[in-house]
């Protein structure tokens, strides 16, 4: 899912090779490469215009491979950029392609532990549980690892991150009221899962619940509100077309015109 920028004939150059000698392949290079940055802004613009609200670590993804006078060859796509986020070129893959998304690493998490059954995803609630979302559609990752350590949904080697149950009990902060009936001051996370209509927490009454993780606060845990839901697995439609990039911005005219540029400059004109 990257353009390549290549040279495809300098006809119209030819009358000015004369004055630049070899420098003829360096300029080549410098007008691939302005021809590779203004893809790179057309692929971030045509990503806020089909993506809702992309992040800018999506954005900031696109990089651009330069061209070199040996090479000249540019390359224009997202590339992982380090850390803890993910890789964009996978996660913007079924974006170009179309078809399924890969998991993400939380899902797999989930899928090991039972929670999350096959053939759904992870989705945020309309109103997502306060704290959890990042205000532009994602849930925020230190709160996707609160999750996975209450469920001990970490693997062997992540295995002390998963949370206690003294833990827990704490972030429930249970008690009584005046009146005398149990109340959850903090907030207890419990799954209900499709199909079987929240046999995890049968006790709690969770059967009406649609499927996903949920959190129970309140008066005997009355206050229920979704905080990840699980949704069955959509198939995408192409919507990141790299040939209406290029098309766009008339790459091919754009390259010619760089080109023509650069060789006036080389030549000192």
């Amino acid at each position: 899912m990257e353009i390549r920028v290549e040279i495809q004939g300098i006809e119209k150059v030819q009358a000015q090779l004369a004055k630049i000698g070899g420098k003829i392949k360096d300029s080549a290079a410098d007008a691939l490469n302005d021809t590779a940055f203004m893809l790179r802004r057309e692929m971030q613009a045509e990503m806020g215009r089909v993506f809702d609200r992309p992040t800018p670590y999506v954005l900031r993804s696109v990089q651009v491979k330069r061209a070199s006078a040996i090479t000249l060859r540019a390359e224009v796509g997202p590339e992982y950029l380090g850390g803890k986020g993910v890789d964009p070129a996978k996660v913007l893959a079924a974006e170009v392609a179309g078809g399924a998304r890969r998991d993400k690493r939380s899902e797999v998490a989930l899928r090991r532990v039972g929670l999350l059954p096959p053939g759904y995803v992870t989705a945020i609630p309309k109103e997502p549980f306060p704290g959890s979302d990042d205000g532009r559609g994602n849930i925020r990752g230190p709160f996707i690892v609160q999750l996975l350590s209450y469920f001990q949904a970490f693997s062997e080697q992540g295995y002390r991150s998963n949370m206690t149950q003294r833990r827990k009990d704490k972030l429930a902060d249970a008690g009584r009221t005046a009146s005398g009936y149990k109340t959850i001051n903090g907030v207890q996370f419990f799954a209900s899962r499709p199909g079987l209509r929240g046999v995890s927490d049968l006790k709690n009454r969770a059967r009406h619940l649609a499927p996903g993780i949920w959190a129970r606060s309140g008066t005997h845990g009355s206050n229920l509100r979704p905080v990840l839901m699980f949704v069955r697995l959509p198939s995408y439609a192409v919507r990141l077309s790299m040939e209406k990039i290029v098309a766009t911005g008339q790459a091919q005219a754009y390259f010619e015109r760089r080109l023509r540029y650069r060789i006036r400059v080389a030549a000192g004109e």
